[in-house]
């Protein structure tokens, strides 16, 4: 089985050389974009292609407003800071996700709490959620959520869709609002990914998208907030570039802000990708579907989309036997030039998030010994 994927991903690719994990492509306009912002100037925060950039990530996602940032992580950072998240809050997110997701918890003051994720969505799971909710809060006075165990206030709930595929959205979103948890999506895999015919980002107060290099789109670095509440965008806008008040020429602050703005030059290289975001979605589609050929062929369980979803397969990933064979696929992968990688190491087993509530991750324990992502780069017409 290891040496026929290997074959199935060089015949796909049409390379004899390493194959990475996942690569960026650019075949659009991204030089001549880039290109007129040097010619201007403005390469910094300023510069017309930022706001392009943000209204086209509005209008593709269907938000009101959108917010760009130097990464993924300075987005989420903003929007948990915009919830009210701070020192000895808590945060319920799951611990099969990037570091970046509970970084950002930390960098408020604030703790995770870790709840299981869905074998088949890899997200959060809402009966997991429900009765870590059920079993160990209550509502004080002011009707916020309380965890009895640590007696700290529970103030938002971060599901993440991993590998672009939507976690149970509707569901987990009728339970934050029961338990009064502003629900704050970790949406940075999943541009171009659905939930219920709307576009993941959309069932948050606030919701993040990541442009790394790696991403179905990138500005080589960058990412952005999206809402529909204009408040918290105009809030958003200015903490992130570093709560100046607006004056010709004063330098003047208003408050302690960070210096979280996307450079033009960034955003020149995102309005480019987002012509072609489209098309790579259905590229990465199509890419799925072989991979499910060759899995149903080999009997191998690859991971697919969940039920009411449209994934826009970033990364693709397979379920293996055990620990055992993972590790053998592995070495004998990234040994014959074919990149692969094993999931996240969950954040629960971590030291610095050792000692943090976590409960019944029974799925993400499962999963981490399995998991195996494989090469997802976007395939182009002459590969």
């Amino acid at each position: 089985m290891f040496k026929s994927f290997v074959d199935c991903v060089r015949d796909i690719y049409r390379c004899d050389a390493f194959i990475p994990l996942h690569e960026p492509r650019f075949t659009g306009r991204e030089k001549e974009y880039v290109m007129e912002t040097i010619n201007s100037t403005f390469v910094s925060s300023v510069g017309s292609f930022v706001e392009k950039f943000e209204r086209l990530v509005a209008d593709y996602t269907g938000c009101r407003y959108a917010v760009a940032t130097v990464n993924g992580t300075a987005a989420l950072h903003m929007s948990l800071l915009l919830a009210d998240v701070g020192q000895n809050d808590e945060v319920i997110t799951q611990s099969l996700t990037f570091a970046a997701t509970c970084a950002a918890i930390r960098y408020c003051g604030a703790n995770p709490v870790f709840v299981d994720v869905d074998r088949t969505s890899l997200g959060l799971s809402p009966e997991s959620l429900l009765e870590f909710l059920h079993e160990n809060t209550e509502k004080d006075r002011r009707g916020l959520c309380r965890n009895r165990q640590s007696g700290k206030i529970i103030r938002a709930c971060v599901p993440m869709h991993t590998f672009g595929h939507p976690a149970r959205l509707t569901e987990i979103a009728e339970i934050c609002s029961e338990y009064n948890l502003v629900l704050i999506e970790d949406a940075a895999e999943s541009l171009g990914s659905m939930y219920k015919n709307r576009h993941t980002g959309r069932f948050g107060k606030m919701s993040v998208f990541s442009f790394n290099g790696n991403k179905i789109i990138t500005t080589g670095g960058g990412g952005m907030i999206v809402t529909d509440d204009e408040s918290l965008a105009v809030r958003a806008k200015h903490l992130t570039t570093t709560a100046k008040k607006k004056h010709p020429w004063l330098y003047e602050h208003d408050e302690v802000g960070f210096n979280y703005r996307m450079p033009n030059l960034n955003a020149a290289l995102g309005c480019a990708q987002m012509e072609q975001l489209k098309n790579f979605v259905i590229r990465k589609r199509e890419l799925a579907s072989e991979y499910t050929t060759w899995a149903g062929q080999q009997r191998v369980e690859l991971v697919t989309e969940p039920v009411d979803a449209y994934s826009n397969y970033w990364l693709n990933a397979l379920l293996l036997k055990d620990r055992n064979e993972r590790d053998s696929f592995l070495e004998f992968t990234n040994g014959n030039g074919v990149m692969t990688r094993p999931v996240w190491k969950p954040l629960h087993t971590l030291p610095m998030y050792k000692r943090d509530f976590s409960r019944n991750l029974q799925n993400t324990n499962w999963l981490a010994e399995r998991l195996v992502n494989i090469p997802s780069s976007v395939v182009l017409n002459d590969e």
